[in-house]
């Protein structure tokens, strides 16, 4: 657990010194659990953002796009269920007087047990080197089978008290546990309590005329209300998704680990209406295709794994996630969730307006069903950010620094370094530029020893840095440093945008998926 606590202190003080991520107005003591992303950040952010959008619109003829408005009707609200369910289970501690989610506190319990499942497997692959057989020894060893049924028992029983609202056994479960407050070891808790996440504003020039609305606590509903509109006049077909990108906001009550759980937020969805019946096979589809999307950056497939829900939501009939192993350990990254016709038929209700779908072969209207995929943008790039940064031992007894992103997603896809700034150098190191600069987002550095340019590179992740020297005044050729391996070669300026789009092509990259 020390490994881990320690590689999310350095993912906290990089993302910040080398322009990931800033602490939302920061000049005035900052604003809790919101954060600006900044120039090296926006672009990663942005890079995340177009290689999803192109793999689930632009990849899929029966699949678009919209963007709705942050703002909606409250009566959305109402008949999604958020005004009267979207809540969080929340416990204080009467010494300390902080505030938790009580569901937190017993997951974190749980995954101190895990951890000590870690390190028996820890212990045993060290006794039994290679030999070791890492899912036989989970699937036999005594202590680690004792473990695993303790967590499983305690997040069903979890499960089960919140999905009936028995809030007083989830109190009782946690001083059964001995959960202590995690700053004072205080176990003086409250009541467990229902807390509603969504943010409320007016609209209105004045108070007495004025709208009770509420910001987006998810981006949804803006496509299950837009669902007729866009089926009517894109002529689209069931099966079809409507996929967005945008700002969420939730009142969170526990706001922690960084960049993975904000007020703030941005969700990359779809939602995939289909034919009552088939959502079982749609499921598995996008559960398989989901995955396949997140594998093609490379990350390693033992950094993912499926957990399938417990505790469904009111309105599913099979939701999993996509977890990943974050420097905290694994957690949800991506849902995918069979959300039946719930949706469409509350806003039906609600709204008194048809909201079915005419199938022409069958002769007949219904309201489709409807397959989600839901991720979070910044905990995709939390994800990203957090895998690729290492700390890499060189041949010559020194250490760098080096962000290993996926080329596709860094923010500057090569470096152009003059040698020095003179002899006609810069000149033709911006004339690189000027010509790359059409393709690719470039970064030019004269400043400092080339050595120290490539240390900067290496750390805002840049796959490669281009160098022009004198020989390149004599034969039109630029030192080409690649940041994975720092292997360096000649490779003539006619050739860079080729050999640079080759290694950052989102098609080469997303092509994977049909691999």
């Amino acid at each position: 657990m020390a490994g881990q606590e320690d590689q999310f202190k350095k993912v906290l003080s990089h993302a910040k010194e080398y322009g990931f991520v800033f602490q939302s107005s920061e000049i005035y003591d900052g604003l809790s659990a919101v954060y600006d992303y900044a120039q090296h950040g926006v672009e990663l952010k942005k890079n995340i953002r177009e290689y999803w959008w192109k793999a689930m619109v632009q990849l899929h003829e029966n699949i678009v796009g919209v963007d709705a408005a942050i703002l909606m009707h409250p009566t959305t609200w109402k008949a999604s269920g958020h005004v009267d369910a979207f809540n969080d289970p929340l416990i204080d501690n009467k010494d300390s007087k902080k505030r938790y989610r009580a569901d937190v506190l017993i997951e974190d319990y749980c995954a101190k047990i895990e951890g000590k499942i870690n390190k028996e497997v820890a212990k045993a692959a060290k006794r039994f080197g290679d030999a070791f057989d890492k899912d036989q020894f989970v699937a036999t060893n005594p202590r680690v089978l004792g473990y695993q049924d303790k967590i499983n028992s305690i997040l069903s029983r979890m499960a089960k008290s919140l999905e009936n609202e028995d809030l007083a056994d989830v109190k009782l479960l946690i001083e059964e546990l001995g959960i202590a407050d995690p700053l004072t070891g205080s176990k003086n808790w409250t009541e467990v309590k229902q807390f509603n996440l969504m943010f409320g504003t007016q609209i209105g020039a004045s108070a007495e005329n004025s709208t009770q609305v509420y910001l987006r606590p998810e981006t949804a509903q803006g496509i299950f209300v837009n669902f007729l509109n866009v089926q009517k006049t894109g002529r689209m077909k069931i099966p079809f998704g409507i996929a967005q990108t945008g700002k969420a906001f939730r009142n969170e009550i526990v706001a922690r680990q960084f960049i993975f759980r904000m007020r703030e937020f941005e969700q990359m969805e779809m939602q995939f209406f289909i034919k009552p019946g088939t959502q079982k096979e749609w499921y598995e589809h996008w559960k398989k295709e989901r995955l396949a999307w997140h594998l093609s950056l490379g990350m390693g497939a033992d950094n993912y794994r499926f957990h399938d829900h417990e505790k469904l939501a009111h309105y599913a009939d099979a939701a999993a996630d996509i977890e990943f192993n974050f420097p905290f350990g694994f957690k949800e990254l991506e849902g995918i969730h069979s959300r039946t016709d719930f949706d469409l038929s509350q806003h039906e209700q609600y709204s008194g307006k048809k909201l079915q779908y005419f199938d022409p072969q069958e002769n007949k209207s219904y309201v489709p069903y409807v397959v989600e995929t839901s991720i979070g943008l910044d905990r995709m790039f939390l994800a990203v950010f957090s895998n690729s940064l290492i700390d890499e031992a060189l041949d010559n007894g020194t250490t760098r620094t080096v962000l290993k992103l996926p080329p596709v997603l860094a923010p500057y896809k090569a470096a152009i370094l003059p040698l020095v700034k003179k002899d006609g150098l810069p000149e033709i190191a911006k004339e690189i530029v000027e010509d790359l600069k059409w393709d690719f987002n470039t970064f030019y550095d004269e400043k400092d020893a080339v050595g120290k340019r490539y240390r900067r590179q290496d750390a805002i992740g840049t796959p490669f840095c281009i160098t022009a020297d004198h020989q390149t005044l004599e034969d039109q050729t630029v030192t080409v440093r690649y940041r994975d391996t720092m292997d360096q070669q000649r490779v003539p300026i006619t050739e860079l945008r080729a050999m640079i789009g080759k290694e950052v092509s989102v098609r080469n990259w997303l092509k994977k998926i049909q691999e």
